[in-house]
């Protein structure tokens, strides 16, 4: 099954490229690998505001990072123009915006992940960091950043 068909399955639609809100580019591809700039989390367009352990729960949190990888998918196929070429999710790494006695960036971190092993199977399986962060851009709760290596 070709990722697109994965995509249809789960009823995602790919979004266009996001345009970036300071100094730098959505993408950079060097050789094989494609480095994906962080994507904060949004809901109806706009940021996805709040803070892990304040006012926002974990379950929501990966809700939020479950978005992100909607969009990194986005940016991934203007990237290189057809995901089937992708030969694996290299990284992952989400900043959780937390408070300080908040410990489960991990799990909503699961957010991301569990969407990448849903679409791109094995290929999926990737390394990855996950940080609480006392702030992230216009206050949204959630930002990821992706690397992947393609044909």
């Amino acid at each position: 099954m070709s990722v697109y068909d994965r995509l249809k399955s789960l009823g995602i639609e790919l979004p266009p490229v996001a345009i970036p809100a300071a100094a730098y580019v959505p993408y950079v591809r060097t050789g094989k690998l494609v480095f994906i700039s962080g994507h904060i989390a949004k809901r109806d367009g706009k940021p996805w505001v709040g803070q892990l352990g304040r006012d926002t729960d974990t379950a929501t949190g990966k809700q939020a990072a479950r978005a992100i990888a909607i969009d990194l998918l986005g940016t991934l196929h203007a990237a290189v123009a057809d995901l089937n070429e992708v030969e694996r999710i290299v990284k992952v790494m989400s900043l959780v915006n937390s408070t300080p006695d908040f410990t489960e960036q991990h799990l909503v971190t699961n957010g991301c992940s569990e969407l990448l092993a849903e679409v791109f199977g094995a290929k999926g399986a990737h390394a990855r960091s996950a940080f609480g962060v006392a702030q992230i851009p216009m206050g949204a709760c959630v930002e990821i950043e992706l690397i992947a290596e393609v044909r």
